[in-house]
């Protein structure tokens, strides 16, 4: 503009005030020079008047941090009108300037002459922009945006607008928008604002990609107008959430929906809120985490693995019974790996045989022994039948795996006709479950496969990969090696099984005046079959024989040595010695019947001697543990072979300890009583008693109290005894003897005499005989006896100095007993041709049935037996 004339002297530069008088903006500190003082009730202080009621909103606004002045200045550059926000700006009040040149405000000559020159543009052509520097109330110089307009009012007369702008706050907006700009349309994260409604307002380029919708296409819209139902519903409800509560929410990882980027998304969203708190809406952050939340998941992944693999190894690691480990195995993998799992295995791991030599063919038995599922129904059953029989083709994916041991991933329809054979109905129930995705994983051990583990997913659950398959081969190896484990278990323990039952009695006898009932449990870990045995044993004269043992140790050797130890006792108690007797003897075997030269023979043993006729019970143990006896209440009815039980009061058998049979220094000892008829005898192992937290006396305890009570049968009081078998015991076998003793029987007749150690002696022996055969109606067995006798009782007078008794029974048997005070038995031998006498041994082996001789007392008894033609004796007596 050109040089206009001024109203007045044209003002000095102001000086700018000492610090401590600096006044603050819009508020005269002094008058402008050559201007009268303001009045103090003018414009005091920048308080509200009626014309200008406020210098700044209650809230404040984007014009608060980008200030704008109107200025209107005539044709020459003199202020018409200086608006309250110039004032602020500058500090000047309109009252000072209003009339004045403005140029008496810009401090540098230069520039007056570009400030005049944008004058004269604008009235030539209507509008200028441009900076300048004006100097405000304190004389500094404030740089300003202005942009100048021509206005014309009603009479035609032109004037200046000058609408002014602090460029430094200007810049710092420019500058905020700038980097808004380059964040929201050149960050690499997706950025969405959406209003009130939740409605987007703007989106940037990397979030339209993201969502695969060009940006235009998501103003406007909500969320769940731009995505797949299923993911907008869940950003919608965290949307609303923060809309509501103005809490943000940060980094929530969800599914990205089914658009051109899928995979994972982080999302964040807080609320916005302008200067006055009033809630404009929302902002939100998306940002794809797919690689991010695959390596974690990936680490996760192997983590789990890894736990399933120790967990199903913790599981798995004491059992060995192939059924319950492919039960296991099945279990294990589903739900964690799989919906569905199968274990397919060869017959042979399930019934312990050997493994085949041969390649597998379709012939090859497979039994699907574990599965498992996360739904049940009929076409699960189906698929998944626990026992079923597993038929295959070589051609297909069964086939091949068993042939190659190389592991088969199927997805979709992949193989899926070829699983095991045409027309499987297992594989139509896989398809009607949805299944999509398949591992055919071979179960192996040394070398060869022995079964199969098939694991299924289905519906929206992801398909297996390359990490999946490697563990669960991983898996499958050792399952395998658990398998093959339980495989020889089995085999060691039926050929244990085997050995043991051969060894023990395979017909028990009843003898007379006892009934016997009886039990073997073997031990239920691994292997450990034990050494425990009983046997009944007749002996000469109606007399039993009880003995149960145990041989300390488990396995196949503890059970041979239990079988030549029970030979041993057999042989020796057929000798018809006294239990003690045949106690001393074993042990002195015990260096012959270990298990081998370094482990010496270490048993246990009880052996009762009963005799009907006398109704006397002798015991004697080893180390063992002592028998109990229940004695009948005094009003029970008779015993009888069969009958019910009455039940009596019982007690343990107070015994001489004697040491285990191996150990030796301690002599063995028997006692001799006599029991009621009916009383109950029982003898049994450790193994029924014993438990890992009580004493033996409580289980001993427990045993009477359980035989005290009546029952039906001898039989039904066996099963009652292992009925109450401690539960924390000690996994060893078991053995129980239960015997009722009671009289001879009574229509069996026995004659006895005793004759002095004299000549007459034979005579009179012969006679007395003959006579009572006679009497009994068994003359037929009158010749042999009559002669048996004679030999006996000879030898009898010839060594003996005392008396000589004569006894005879009849029953099934013809039974004579000559008994004298010597003890050494007599010695048969072989009389020459020419020899008169040493026949009468041989004699009485030839013609009785048996023959045998005891101790008793001080002296021995020779026996023989006659067979009464009256009675059928079994075959096995003959």
């Amino acid at each position: 503009p050109g040089s206009a004339p001024s109203a007045g002297p044209a003002p000095q530069p102001p000086t700018a005030p000492g610090p401590a008088q600096l006044p603050a903006r819009g508020r005269p500190a002094r008058a402008f020079p050559g201007t009268p003082e303001v009045h103090p009730g003018a414009r005091a202080d920048s308080g509200p008047t009626s014309l200008h009621p406020s210098r700044r909103t209650e809230g404040g606004s984007l014009l608060d941090v980008v200030r704008v002045a109107i200025v209107i200045l005539d044709t020459s550059g003199r202020v018409v009108l200086w608006s309250p926000a110039a004032e602020e700006m500058l500090g000047w009040p309109s009252e000072v300037l209003v009339g004045r040149a403005v140029d008496e405000l810009i401090p540098d000559p230069g520039q007056v002459q570009r400030t005049r020159a944008a004058l004269q543009e604008t009235l030539r052509r209507g509008s200028w922009h441009g900076f300048t520097e004006l100097a405000d109330r304190d004389g500094l110089p404030v740089e300003v945006e202005a942009r100048l307009s021509l206005l014309v009012d009603g009479d035609g007369a032109p004037y200046v607008q000058a609408a002014l702008t602090e460029a430094a706050a200007l810049r710092a907006v420019e500058r905020d928008l700038a980097v808004r700009d380059a964040l929201f349309e050149q960050s690499p994260l997706g950025i969405a604002v959406l209003d009130t409604e939740l409605r987007y307002t703007a989106v940037n380029r990397t979030l339209a990609e993201m969502n695969g919708l060009p940006a235009e296409e998501h103003i406007g819209r909500t969320t769940g107008e731009t995505l797949p139902e299923r993911s907008a519903d869940e950003i919608t409800a965290v949307q609303r959430q923060v809309l509501a509560t103005g809490e943000p929410v940060i980094d929530v990882t969800l599914a990205s929906p089914s658009t051109a980027r899928s995979g994972y998304r982080s999302i964040s969203y807080s609320r916005m809120t302008d200067r006055s708190g009033r809630v404009l809406g929302i902002s939100g952050t998306v940002m794809d985490v797919t690689e991010r939340y695959r390596a974690v998941a990936k680490v996760e992944g192997a983590r789990r693995r890894l736990s399933l693999l120790n967990e199903f190894g913790s599981r798995v690691g004491d059992l060995l019974d192939a059924s319950m480990i492919a039960q296991e195995l099945a279990g294990a993998v589903v739900p964690r790996l799989a919906d569905y799992a199968g274990v397919i295995l060869l017959q042979a791991v399930a019934h312990g045989d050997d493994l085949p030599r041969h390649g597998h063919d379709r012939h090859t038995s497979l039994l699907q022994l574990g599965v498992a599922a996360i739904q049940q129904g009929p076409a699960v059953e189906t698929m998944l039948r626990h026992g079923a029989r597993v038929t295959f083709d070589e051609d297909s994916v069964f086939g091949r795996v068993l042939r190659s041991g190389v592991p088969e991933m199927l997805s979709g329809g992949n193989g899926t006709e070829e699983l095991s054979f045409a027309g499987d109905p297992k594989v139509e129930a896989a398809r009607e479950l949805g299944v999509h995705s398949r591992l055919v994983v071979p179960l192996r051990a040394r070398g060869i496969v022995i079964g199969l583990l098939v694991v299924s997913r289905a519906g929206y659950r992801e398909g297996f990969d390359r990490d999946d398959l490697a563990f669960t081969v991983e898996l499958a190896d050792r399952a395998g090696s658990s398998l093959d484990n339980a495989r020889l278990y089995a085999r060691e323990r039926t050929a244990a099984l085997t050995l043991q039952r051969t060894l023990l009695p395979q017909q028990v006898p009843q003898p007379t005046g006892v009934e016997v009932a009886y039990r073997y449990v073997p031990g239920s870990s691994g292997t450990e079959v034990g050494g425990d045995w009983f046997d009944v044993i007749p002996l000469p004269d109606d007399r039993t024989a009880l003995v149960v043992g145990d041989v300390m140790g488990h396995g196949l050797r503890a059970a041979a040595t239990m079988g030549r130890l029970r030979t041993a006792v057999r042989v020796l108690a057929a000798l018809d010695l006294a239990p003690e007797v045949v106690l001393r003897h074993v042990h002195e075997l015990a260096d012959d019947l270990a298990q081998g030269p370094d482990e010496a023979l270490l048993a246990t043993c009880v052996y009762a001697v009963f005799d009907p006729a006398r109704r006397s019970l002798t015991v004697t143990k080893a180390g063992h543990i002592p028998p109990v006896l229940v004695v009948p209440v005094a009003d029970a009815e008779p015993a009888r072979s069969g009958g019910p039980l009455p039940g009596g009061a019982g007690q343990v058998l107070d015994l001489p300890s004697g040491a285990p049979l191996g150990v030796g220094g301690v002599p063995f000892e028997s006692i001799e009583m006599e029991i009621p008829d009916g009383s109950l005898l029982a003898l049994c192992t450790d193994g029924l008693v014993e438990s890992r937290d009580k004493d033996l006396d409580v289980g001993l305890g427990r045993l009477i109290t359980v035989l005290e009570q009546p029952y039906a049968s001898i039989q039904q009081a066996c099963e009652a005894v292992l009925d109450t078998m401690e539960q924390g015991r000690e996994p060893d076998d078991v053995a129980l003897l239960l015997a009722r003793l009671g009289r001879g029987r009574a229509e069996s007749p026995t004659a006895g005499w005793t004759l002095p150690a004299e000549p007459t002696a034979v005579s009179r022996a012969r006679r007395l005989v003959r006579g009572t055969l006679a009497d009994w109606g068994v003359e037929e067995l009158t010749d042999t006896a009559e002669l048996l006798v004679s030999e006996l009782v000879t030898n009898a007078v010839r060594y003996a100095s005392a008396p000589i008794g004569v006894r005879l029974t009849l029953g099934e048997l013809l039974l004579v007993e000559i008994s004298d005070p010597l003890p050494d038995p007599p010695k048969e031998r072989h009389a020459g041709a020419g020899d008169e006498g040493g026949r009468g041994l041989e004699l009485v082996r030839r013609l009785a049935l048996r023959w045998g001789t005891r101790a008793e007392g001080l002296g021995k008894v020779v026996w023989f037996e006659l067979v009464n033609s009256e009675v059928q004796l079994p075959d096995s007596m003959l």
